[in-house]
């Protein structure tokens, strides 16, 4: 719990700090920074630090703090320890020279650029001016003759005119293409300004934030240096050797921001020869958090920071006697006495209040759930007249057994004349309910956030006295600054990119990268290199002739780590050339899955079908259908290849119609589980071959089936030759 004051960090040590490490989850970040300053070796029992160069985009809720290495406390007292942390914003600012070349450059170009406008609009004035000059004669009066026109002055005027505006207009044509550069120059800085890190504050006031640490040193109060007792003595000696050296202590400070993501991407390397891969799993993470990670430990993790993660409290059914609740024992009603804590308050603004008219007790009594569930609350509200001075506060009694009780005695002791219509009732009713046994009011879940408590004061009303939980409300700075950090969540995700949120499933796991990394706070993705996966590779290729006669690449990858692998985009390598990127599935720890890499253009494969057709059976009862298929297959790699070779087979619903099918060569084998893991996309019938073709070597498939049907019956649909 803690009062809402200001805390002033008084003559305390200021520390700034360094960025350490910073796990990334699917919204958000968890940065953890590290301090180190000098203890005074003379002090209190308290220490207030002033930890600097955290960002403004920090929950002020997620903030914690813990000692790292400090001095021990000596004589079995434990050492340094943080009792209270919490944040305070401010802002510097910040000269010319201190700004960034970008913004002096962005500045210098407005201010052109708005120069240039003036002088256009100047010039554009000019132009309509010396448009606007006509040779107007006078009003000729009635009878007087038609005057003689001055034909030369005419044409003089209109020749000043025009060679005016000539000039004038090319003037402005001039400063028109001056300030059209100039608009693209601005634009551009603009642009690259709004793309900068926004760990670089490019304002005249820089926004800060600062965590208030308060540690509890573990001396004894009193506590340092020996007073000298006129005698030598080897502590003398040492105590002349020179000032006492202060205690190095490290603090380290965590926080949750907002504006990170990341998403897992993979680079498998193969070999062309042997089939051998390396999985290299990468991430792209993106962040605007206010501050640019450089040289950190990077986690990533696919856990939701937002999520619950609290034990649900489950209550047991039992059949018998009715029994009462039991009693919340993470509170405990308010002391007895609350009421005198604001005794002398009110004995001393009673002179002062004592000509004020009260308003009615309608518009201003509080609740009757207020006064018995409120803890400590006011009843000084049902004063009878202004002459009377201000009674004590009537507090709630901590049982409710007595509430109502005691509620019927504050009444009385604050009301002489009687209280309001309906209140005895109301107390009346409280106090059966009180001695029926009944249970206390249980607090919400407000009061239980016990670091969001609050003490109201004596002007507090009915509240005075009481733990209220604070405002939630968010610092206007750093309001601002996270909704500048949201803008990371509508980044487009790269091609095949999944949310790990939705791969990961129903677990949750963490990944360390290998090395300290940096990724700027430009809001933009930047790839990171993780670890390697242990994997197993095996290279083959697939063809289907019967639907295309292209011979495709895949490669079968075994997740041979401990832990799954997330769905994600993987650039495939063979050989050290780049072939494609391919989207890879969630695998499990042992779980197989096919990655195609693309066309083998060296790998040709050709088929040839032929259907007979005869009859069968007593007077040609039975239509025989008869199928062969021939597939040549050609290696053209200078390495060794296995293909697999994939057909169908037709499979009969009615059973007068059989489907006997011819010996292969060599043998083909039928699919007992579904083709490359699709569980959903499983073809009865498929039947495959598996050949090993030598370089430049060549192999001739052969197999069929024949498709017996009865006399009455035919093949309808499709075509019954193929």
């Amino acid at each position: 719990m803690h009062v809402s004051t200001r805390i002033s960090a008084g003559d305390g040590p200021v520390a700034s700090s360094t960025l350490t490490s910073a796990v990334v989850h699917s919204s958000g970040a968890v940065c953890t920074r590290l301090a180190r300053f000098d203890l005074p070796p003379s002090g209190g029992d308290t220490v207030t630090v002033r930890v600097t160069g955290l960002p403004p985009t920090l929950y002020e809720e997620s903030l914690r703090g813990r000692v790292v290495s400090g001095p021990d406390g000596g004589d079995g007292a434990v050492g340094p320890r943080v009792t209270d942390i919490r944040v305070e914003f401010g802002a510097t600012l910040r000269r010319g020279d201190e700004l960034p070349r970008l913004r002096l450059d962005l500045e210098d170009a407005e201010d052109r650029q708005s120069r240039l406008r003036d002088r256009r609009e100047r010039l554009a004035a000019e132009v309509a001016e010396v448009a606007a000059l006509r040779a107007e004669p006078p009003t000729p009066r009635r009878g007087d003759p038609p005057r003689w026109a001055p034909v030369e002055s005419i044409l003089a005027l209109a020749g000043f005119v025009d060679s005016r505006l000539a000039a004038l207009h090319r003037r402005l044509r001039d400063v028109e293409e001056e300030l059209a550069r100039a608009d693209h120059e601005s634009d551009v800085l603009r642009h690259r300004l709004a793309e900068a890190s926004s760990a670089v504050d490019t304002g005249r006031a820089a926004p800060t934030a600062t965590a208030l640490v308060t540690l509890a040193t573990g001396r004894t109060p009193g506590s340092g240096p020996a007073p000298d007792d006129g005698k030598d003595g080897p502590g003398d000696v040492l105590a002349s050797a020179g000032p006492e050296e202060p205690d190095v202590i490290e603090l380290e400070v965590e926080y949750h921001v907002p504006g990170a993501t990341w998403a897992p991407v993979y680079q498998l390397r193969l070999d062309g020869r042997s089939g051998a891969g390396t999985l290299v799993l990468r991430a792209c993470v993106a962040q605007r958090s206010g501050e640019d990670w450089a040289g950190v430990r990077l986690g990533l993790s696919t856990a939701d920071l937002l999520r619950r993660a609290d034990l649900p409290d489950l209550r047991s059914l039992r059949i018998g006697r009715r029994q009462e609740a039991p009693a919340d024992l993470s509170w405990r009603e308010p002391p007895a006495g609350l009421a005198d804590l604001f005794t002398g308050y009110d004995a001393a603004v009673a002179p002062r209040t004592s000509g004020l008219p009260l308003p009615p007790p309608s518009a201003h009594a509080p609740s009757l759930p207020a006064m018995l569930g409120g803890f400590g609350a006011a009843a000084d509200a049902f004063a009878p007249a202004a002459a009377q001075p201000l009674a004590p506060v009537a507090s709630a009694a901590p049982m409710a057994r007595s509430r109502g009780t005691m509620a019927r005695k504050a009444l009385a002791a604050v009301a002489p004349g009687g209280a309001p219509t309906g209140w005895a009732e109301a107390v009346e009713s409280a106090d059966e309910a009180g001695t029926a046994g009944a249970a206390p009011l249980a607090p919400g879940a407000d009061l239980l956030d016990y670091a969001r408590l609050t003490l109201a004061g004596p002007d507090a009303g009915e509240e005075r006295g009481t733990l209220r939980p604070a405002s939630r409300a968010a610092h206007p700075v750093a309001a601002e600054y996270r909704r500048r950090a949201a803008t990371v969540s509508a980044l487009a995700r790269p091609a095949h990119a999944v949310d790990v949120r939705k791969s990961a499933g129903s677990f949750d796991y963490r990944f360390d990268t290998a090395a300290p990394v940096d990724v700027a706070a430009d809001g933009r993705w930047h790839t990171v290199p993780v670890s390697e996966v242990p994997v197993a590779t095996e290279f083959e290729y697939v063809c289907v002739p019967a639907v295309d006669p292209a011979v495709f690449g895949t490669v079968l990858v075994t997740n041979t780590s401990p832990h799954a692998l997330l769905a994600g985009p993987v650039d495939v390598m063979v050989d050290g050339d780049f072939v494609l990127t391919a989207p890879l599935p969630t695998l499990a720890a042992g779980q197989r899955q096919s990655v195609g890499v693309g066309v083998a253009e060296s790998v040709r494969v050709a088929r040839r079908a032929h259907m007979r057709e005869s009859t069968a059976g007593l007077r040609g009862g039975t239509t025989v259908l008869d199928h062969t298929v021939e597939i040549d297959v050609a290696n053209r790699l200078p390495y060794p290849v296995v293909v697999q070779v994939r057909e169908r087979v037709p499979v009969s619903t009615d059973k007068d119609v059989r489907i006997e099918e011819h010996k292969a060569r060599p043998p083909w084998a039928a699919a007992e589980r579904p083709v490359d893991g699709q569980e959903d996309d499983y073809v009865r019938g498929v039947r495959s071959w598996r050949v090993a073709l030598e370089p430049g070597s060549t192999a001739t498939l052969s197999g069929g089936y024949e498709i017996r049907v009865p006399a009455g019956k035919a093949v309808v649909g499709g075509n019954r030759r193929n």
